[in-house]
């Protein structure tokens, strides 16, 4: 495939310390996380996450599905994103699958009003976040619906099933699925074909990431205009050595690896899948990946994955940026307060119009 040309948008200048406006924003999740409800919620999720057992990791799930409750109560609430949901035409579709027993996977559509009824608008396909064990398309919604809005385009919400009730790589063919289905229906869902987008954040960046192995091996990546996998799940770099992790790193790693051993049907066996791990793809397949943008943190606890994957995309010819936010943190990411901000929201704004829309 000919190689893609960036045009070089973003350089943060990074300093090693989080500044300002994002620097008041980490102060207050610290705040937030520091007593009550979410310090013991963070204190068990930390303590299980040492355990080996059965019984231990479905505890484990069941206390990061509730973090990732309190957090999806808490967005909902937003002022800007509940305003921008009074322009938003919410609509949904079923997608029929069957590569994990029959299952229709439901995909939300939030349509800005000023976009209803035209056949040309800009598709973003997405898949939410939550380590792909927990959370639900309509947790993402009220930032969705904010940013279809201001990017004018309509996004496409895709509900994949969880694991571990659902094994890689069935997670990942969902969303492929969803994705196959919009570019062919393009026409039907006013979508012009040309101007489709993936993206996803966290474990939906995984899931994204690993529809993007699945188009380059089916020599499909033509289809899609822009990947963007923002703060992305990628290898099993939890499992190295953690001396030789971030702080961030070293503070998430064992809850990632039993995150991990959820996802994966046999751990040992899926060990080089890409399908497990989009970041061990092959030289030849990282070739054929849809043009792609990465986003995340300085201090991301998915730092060191996502450099290593935007160089072997930059490698490969495939890579339009590598965007790294001075200072923030996963959590920093992914609050409201940033997200509407200038630094994220204005990125976010620029990738989609230069990339996409252009």
């Amino acid at each position: 495939m000919e190689r893609v040309q960036s045009k070089n948008l973003f350089n943060f200048p990074l300093k090693g310390l989080a500044e300002g406006a994002v620097a008041e924003i980490d102060a207050q999740i610290r705040a937030v996380h520091s007593s009550g409800p979410p310090a013991e919620i963070g204190r068990k999720i930390n303590e299980l996450s040492l355990k080996d057992d059965e019984e231990s990791r479905s505890q484990l799930l069941s206390m990061i599905r509730a973090n990732n409750t309190g957090l999806a109560m808490m967005v909902s609430s937003v002022p800007p994103f509940q305003e921008a949901a009074k322009n938003i035409q919410a609509t949904e579709f079923k997608v029929p699958t069957s590569h994990d027993g029959n299952f229709d996977v439901l995909v939300e559509v939030y349509t800005p009003k000023t976009l209803v009824g035209r056949s040309d608008n800009a598709a973003f396909i997405f898949a939410h976040g939550g380590g792909c064990v927990s959370g639900s398309a309509h947790d993402s919604k009220p930032y969705l619906d904010w940013m279809a809005l201001s990017a004018d385009m309509v996004a496409f919400n895709v509900d994949y099933r969880l694991a571990p009730e659902a094994k890689c790589p069935n997670n990942v063919k969902d969303f492929y699925e969803v994705v196959k289905y919009v570019c062919q229906n393009a026409e039907k869902l006013g979508i012009d074909p040309k101007k489709i987008c993936i993206a996803g954040e966290s474990g939906g960046g995984y899931v994204c990431t690993g529809a993007c192995v699945m188009l380059a091996q089916n020599d499909e990546s033509h289809l899609i205009k822009l990947a963007m996998p923002a703060i992305p799940m990628v290898d099993d770099y939890a499992f190295s050595d953690p001396g030789a992790m971030t702080l961030e790193e070293r503070d998430s790693h064992t809850v990632m690896r039993q995150v991990w051993r959820m996802i994966a049907a046999d751990i040992d066996q899926q060990a080089d899948d890409p399908l497990l791990y989009p970041g061990k793809a092959s030289d030849e397949i990282m070739a054929k990946f849809p043009p792609t943008v990465l986003v995340v943190g300085e201090f991301d606890m998915f730092i060191t994955s996502t450099a290593r994957l935007a160089r072997r995309l930059r490698r490969a010819g495939r890579l339009l940026e590598f965007v790294v936010f001075p200072g923030v943190t996963h959590h920093v990411c992914i609050w409201p307060a940033f997200r509407t901000g200038e630094m994220f929201d204005g990125t976010i704004k620029k990738i989609i119009q230069e990339y996409l829309h252009k």
